[in-house]
């Protein structure tokens, strides 16, 4: 089960990914969880999104 935290940081990364803070901690539990993954952006830069099992996650609770 998440968090409170990283439910909230999971809606975040679902609606807003780009206002996500990339050091935040809940980012590796969702890392681990597989909820979420690095998406490769230019010039080495990336961005947090949802998995299908983030997303499945996520209208399981809905």
């Amino acid at each position: 089960m998440l968090s409170h935290h990283e439910f909230a940081t999971l809606m975040l990364v679902k609606d807003a990914p780009e206002q996500v803070e990339l050091d935040r901690p809940d980012l590796e539990s969702l890392l681990e969880s597989k909820l979420i993954e690095w998406e490769e952006l230019e010039a080495g830069k990336k961005s947090p999104r949802l998995t299908v099992q983030g997303k499945y996650f996520l209208q399981a609770v809905a």
